[in-house]
């Protein structure tokens, strides 16, 4: 068996390595591998391939057993290029440095240590002593979730120990786990954005949730409220949103996903068509909300694992397509008349 490491993938070869207790070939391929049919000769129906990305745009791609997306989003695999016979899985882990993220953005917002920090000096300690100006605090504000899955519940696990009211809109889940008052259908997302102190995005970007957050939405949030997209730029509208925070009609933003990424080694593109990082409400940070030092090694441990799973032959973990039933050979009429 091979496994095709693909693009951003390749780069952590020796932590699948290092966790695969079956032997493998493990052969690193460019980022262009993704979309172009230049390897697939080198492909055969016993293989693995890890990738973010897969497409064909309309070609043939080559048999085998597994394509594994060593992340939770699904939206740069085009599902139609897929061999009929390989199974998808996603591998997620990025719900605890994402959870993380989240609270220090509100943590930060409501405390502004930065601007106490810059504040203090030894020359003026007197006069900073008695002009203190009160901080905020997150205890007993709302936090509205767009989106409770993985991602939504650990913010929701965390925020609840914070003291928070917790609200989130999800069109398929019913169990609140205890974390939240309520879990809202979609047609009452307007409720959930008129109550919340802080609106975090942590749905699946799809054709249902592109541009979920437009004008109308916007204009619905509390006039201080502070949106934090974590999950993909696409299901807010960039214009509004810009709109919005340069006009100050909400409180602000805290901006982790982007409307534009380089797609090679040296293209330069804009994150976005306005520069949100010069809006005094914004802060922007470059996705790095689950990209520590420790997640990639959860998750090719789970890759591995689930490697080891499809070669003896036991039930995937995270199976997001299973491969298509093989029909029986017809039978034919041999009888004589």
């Amino acid at each position: 068996m091979k496994v095709f490491m693909i693009g951003e993938a390749a780069n952590h070869k020796d932590k699948l390595a290092a966790f695969l207790t079956t032997p493998c070939d493990i052969i690193p391929l460019p980022r262009e591998a993704a979309h172009s049919s230049q390897f697939d000769s080198a492909i055969t129906a016993d293989d693995v391939v890890v990738s973010l990305r897969f497409s064909r745009g309309g070609r043939a791609a080559p048999e085998f057993r597994l394509l594994h997306v060593p992340g939770a989003g699904l939206d740069g695999i085009d599902m139609a290029s897929l061999p009929s016979g390989a199974s998808i899985c996603n591998v997620f882990e990025h719900e605890i440095p994402i959870a993380e993220f989240v609270m220090a953005a509100m943590l930060n917002w409501e405390i502004r240590p930065d601007a106490l920090r810059s504040s203090f000096a030894t020359d003026t300690w007197s006069d900073v002593y008695r002009a203190r100006v009160p901080h905020g605090e997150i205890h007993g504000l709302t936090l509205g979730l767009i989106g409770f899955g993985r991602i939504g519940r650990a913010i929701a696990r965390r925020a609840a120990a914070f003291g928070m009211r917790i609200l989130a809109v999800d069109q398929f889940a019913t169990d609140t786990d205890g974390l939240t008052e309520a879990i809202l259908p979609p047609e009452r997302l307007p409720d959930l954005l008129a109550q919340s102190d802080f609106l975090v995005i942590a749905c699946p970007l799809t054709d249902q949730t592109r541009g979920l957050i437009g004008t109308a939405e916007l204009a619905a949030m509390k006039p201080t409220g502070v949106l934090i997209n974590i999950s993909r730029a696409p299901i807010v509208d960039e214009e509004a949103l810009y709109d919005v925070l340069s006009r100050r009609t909400v409180g602000g933003a805290v901006l982790d996903v982007w409307y534009g990424y380089p797609a090679g080694a040296d293209d330069q593109v804009a994150p976005a068509s306005f520069r949100f990082e010069d809006l005094s409400n914004t802060v922007c940070t470059p996705h790095s909300s689950a990209w520590t030092s420790r997640l990639p090694e959860r998750r090719y441990a789970f890759i591995a694992q689930n490697i080891d799973r499809l070669v003896a032959g036991e039930p995937l973990l995270n199976l997001v397509r299973a491969p298509a039933p093989v029909s029986p050979p017809a039978i034919q009429n041999t009888s004589i008349p």
